[in-house]
């Protein structure tokens, strides 16, 4: 009895060990470091029971985050229609304190979204058994409506009481929330007054459970709302799926920042001003540069077309003519070896390959894709495809998407001051 007793305590404080590990910061030691969680792995409360990834459905959540990332371009001349649905799929997760005392969250991170928003206590559709509660925090207020966030906010609304809220659509959800001010901390750094969404209606399923934070360029972001704290400069290293604990790390300022890193300039689009462009000017494919028309990867402000690094797309996709250009020549220089289809993937092999690497060159900066990131394997069998789709034709899209998947175990730098995005290779583990 007394050995069961000592081996069901051991067991449980294994446990709370392993609990405690998923809320544990700065893993390597910097002060403004947050783990960073894959949204399939132990610590994320995403994970679903099974085990079994299914890239086919990875790829409709993709083809559904091209279409957001596509609404962004014409917001200001392009009718409403319910086929502007905002389906995002954000695949990491950060902690965040929220109020005081502090209430930890965890929050999905998201380069191409702004504002950010969580599920609030009385949320009527919130599925999150986590839920944050204002009326336990001192130092939580919600804004009134003639405050400038108000403004800022999406479809912002005047309440009878004169708070301001504000109601948006995402994918098949529909959120209302009341925009709120509290202190937000984020590894060791206290951010007083903190601008967020608090929700309090939702309905569907489609947005993060447990809310999110945006990283992009606009004015209710993270970077934005702290540029004093962190010069608007940050660094991100995304685990792969085969990380034993899926941990990488999101760095926040300009400290501790990789001194030898090759850079690209940032390039701003007005009307798709939350997303990070950078200049792709070609794709080699071995020792090829593959030849893709000019009009593929140009940038254009009056349209929105170019090229964006997104940590919410899985997998990246190039408009179609790029695409094809690329497919084909790596599909020739696999020898002796026929392409197959699996799932939404058009270029795979059986067997034993010998695969060309794929380089993508920016401006200033070349960047080989390591083959972890290149290629995807299918869960039953020796099925390897390359892990890039063509944009999808259905929603117009002119969007070149560098996705989470090639930027794995990169240091992705984002440095506004000096505008650049720079990268680096890191093992996130």
């Amino acid at each position: 009895m007394r050995t069961q007793l000592l081996f069901l305590l051991i067991s449980l404080l294994v446990l709370n060990s392993e609990s405690l590990n998923c809320y544990e910061n700065n893993p390597r030691g910097h002060p403004s470091d947050l783990r960073v969680f894959h949204i399939s792995s132990p610590c994320s409360p995403f994970t679903k029971k099974t085990n079994t990834v299914s890239w086919e459905s990875t790829l409709l959540q993709d083809k559904a985050r091209l279409q957001y990332l596509t609404s962004l371009a014409v917001k200001s001349s392009v009718p409403i229609a319910s086929g502007r649905a905002i389906v995002q799929s954000p695949t990491y997760i950060v902690r965040a304190n929220i109020g005081t005392p502090a209430q930890p969250m965890l929050v999905a991170l998201d380069t191409s979204n702004d504002a950010a928003w969580v599920p609030c206590s009385g949320c009527v559709g919130c599925a999150s058994s986590v839920l944050f509660d204002p009326s336990k925090s001192n130092s939580s207020r919600t804004l009134p409506c003639e405050a400038p966030q108000c403004k800022q906010a999406p479809n912002p609304t005047c309440t009878i009481s004169k708070s301001c809220g504000f109601n948006m659509t995402y994918g098949g959800s529909a959120i209302t929330a009341s925009l709120t001010q509290d202190t937000l901390t984020l590894a060791n750094d206290v951010i007083p007054n903190y601008t967020f969404g608090c929700i309090n209606q939702a309905t569907g399923t489609s947005f993060p459970a447990q809310g999110l934070m945006g990283l992009g360029r606009g004015p209710l972001s993270l970077i934005s709302q702290t540029q004093n704290l962190y010069m608007s400069t940050f660094s991100y290293c995304l685990p792969n799926s085969k990380s034993s604990n899926f941990s990488g790390s999101l760095r926040l300022g300009p400290k501790f920042q990789p001194l030898r890193i090759k850079t690209t300039p940032l390039l701003k689009n007005p009307r798709r001003s939350s997303l990070y462009y950078v200049n792709l000017v070609g794709i080699r494919v071995g020792n090829k540069i593959v030849d893709i028309p000019a009009s593929a990867l140009a940038f254009d402000p009056a349209t929105g077309a170019g090229t964006i690094f997104d940590s919410g797309t899985v997998f990246t996709r190039l408009v179609e003519p790029a695409y094809l250009a690329v497919r084909d020549e790596f599909r020739r220089r696999v020898k002796n070896a026929n392409a197959t289809s699996l799932g939404g993937f058009d270029t795979c092999y059986s067997g034993s390959v010998v695969f060309p690497p794929v380089t993508f060159m920016f401006a200033g900066m070349n960047v080989t894709i390591p083959p972890d990131n290149l290629l995807i394997h299918s869960s039953s069998g020796n099925t390897s495809c390359l892990a890039m789709a063509a944009a999808p034709n259905n929603v117009n899209s002119v969007l070149n998407v560098i996705a989470s998947m090639q930027q794995q175990n990169h240091r992705v730098l984002i440095d506004l001051p000096n505008s650049r995005l720079g990268i680096s290779r890191e093992t996130c583990t």
